[in-house]
C-alpha cells in the first residue's frame, strides 16, 4: 500500500513541478530565441521606445507579463483569450510558457471549451521557459 500512495503523491506534484520548471527559464536564451517571433511580434514600449522590431500580426508583446491577457487594445483576439479577458485573467510567466508551447491546446484547456481555439498557430517546441523569462523583463 505505501508504494502506492507514494506514486499517488508523486502524480499530484508532478504538474506543480513542472510549472515551476517552465517559469524559471534563461531570459538571455529567450532574448536570442525571440527572432522566431518577430515574424508577428514587435516589443515596443508605450513611449514609442523599440525593445525589438517585428511584425503586427500578433500583439505587441511589451509588458505581456502582468497584462491582462487579451487586452492589447491595437489587436483583435480570438473568442478564446477574449473570454479568458471577461474573466480577469492574468498573464504570468508560467501561464505564458505554457501557451506558447500549444496555444490551442492551453486555450482549450483554460476555457474548457473543446471548441476554442487560438489566432497564434505557432508552437514553440523548445526555448518556451526561456521566451516567457525574457518577457518578463520587459516592462
Amino acid at each position: 500500500m505505501k508504494p502506492l500512495l507514494l506514486l499517488a503523491l508523486l502524480a499530484l506534484a508532478t504538474p506543480a513541478l513542472s510549472t515551476s520548471a517552465r517559469a524559471e527559464g534563461d531570459a538571455a536564451k529567450g532574448e536570442k530565441l525571440f527572432k522566431r517571433c518577430q515574424a508577428c511580434h514587435a516589443i515596443i514600449a508605450p513611449d514609442g521606445s523599440v525593445t525589438q522590431m517585428g511584425g503586427k500580426t500578433g500583439p505587441n508583446l511589451y509588458g505581456v507579463v502582468g497584462r491582462p491577457i487579451g487586452s492589447y487594445a491595437e489587436f483583435s483576439y480570438g473568442s478564446g483569450l477574449a473570454a479568458l479577458n471577461a474573466k480577469g485573467q492574468i498573464w504570468d510567466q508560467a501561464m505564458l510558457a505554457d501557451y506558447i508551447t500549444n496555444p490551442t491546446a492551453w486555450v482549450k484547456q483554460q476555457t474548457q471549451d473543446p471548441s476554442a481555439a487560438a489566432k497564434m498557430s505557432f508552437k514553440m517546441a523548445s526555448g518556451a521557459a526561456d521566451m516567457a523569462a525574457y518577457l518578463a523583463t520587459i516592462k
